[in-house]
């Protein structure tokens, strides 16, 4: 019987964690890091190899905002939307990242280098407003200051 590279690494990562209902959500954050989303067949095979149901395993990537399940760009922009970055100006650096890369929120680019969503809390209200592309946090954010982060990552 041939194993898929997918297969083998839902088998790896659950051999990693384990094989319990309480593994699933470190297995379904290892997948993200390696695949960068959780896809439809990842998830089966989690379901399969956990011995759950698909609809526990979907039920749970879909809760969590960072287990995204659908692909998103090399460089995910997290907006975060509490009000304590929607006070200090969250809707200005939405409209730079908008006007600068073209893209609304729950976007990617055509290069597929860029998305962009909002999110809740990233723990960063003492510094707002604030965003992560992709676990790095930039804080204490102005419209010029988001505009030389993103050209930065452009040039990557």
């Amino acid at each position: 019987m041939v194993i898929t590279e997918q297969e083998q690494a839902v088998k790896d990562i659950a051999e990693k964690h384990g094989r319990k209902r309480e593994f699933l959500l470190p297995i379904l954050q290892d997948l993200v890091i390696r695949n960068n989303y959780l896809s439809e067949e990842s998830m089966m095979l989690v379901a399969k190899e956990l011995d759950i149901s698909a609809a526990d395993v979907y039920g749970t990537a879909s809760f969590y905002s960072f287990l995204d399940t659908e692909q998103r760009g090399k460089y995910v922009i997290r907006v975060c939307k509490t009000i304590s970055c929607d006070m200090k100006g969250k809707n200005e650096i939405l409209h730079v990242i908008h006007d600068t890369l073209k893209i609304n929120v729950g976007e990617t680019t055509s290069d597929k280098k860029f998305s962009l969503l909002t999110t809740n809390c990233i723990g960063w209200c003492h510094k707002s407003p604030a965003m992560l592309i992709n676990d790095t946090p930039y804080t204490d954010l102005t419209p010029s200051k988001v505009t030389k982060i993103l050209q930065d990552y452009i040039k990557k």
